[in-house]
């Protein structure tokens, strides 16, 4: 191969970069949250205009959230929460990673 490498070697590139694992982990969290969002608003039969409606914001803006996009305030989740007659729940863990 001349000096290319696979996505292999890309990657552990990246991430040795200084703060490419905390980018990453925020990247994490920013999809889960909107994957959970989305799944509840399929599970209501609801449209993403319907909910950025009811949360007062635009269907865009849902969208761009719901595909991990954007990282959402506490205010915004609060919203989206009372739009899905749900409880937010926010909440320190301990990290049980091995060390």
């Amino acid at each position: 191969m001349s000096g290319r490498q696979g996505w292999d070697g890309l990657r552990r590139e990246r991430m040795a970069e200084p703060g490419a694992e905390q980018a990453y982990d925020a990247t994490r969290r920013a999809f889960e949250l909107g994957a959970a969002v989305r799944q509840m608003r399929e599970g209501r039969g609801w449209t993403q205009t319907r909910l950025a409606e009811a949360a007062g914001m635009t269907q865009s803006a849902l969208a761009r959230f719901e595909a991990g996009g954007t990282v959402p305030t506490l205010a915004l989740l609060e919203r989206i929460a009372q739009a899905l007659d749900a409880h937010l729940v926010v909440k320190f863990d301990q990290d049980h990673s091995a060390a």
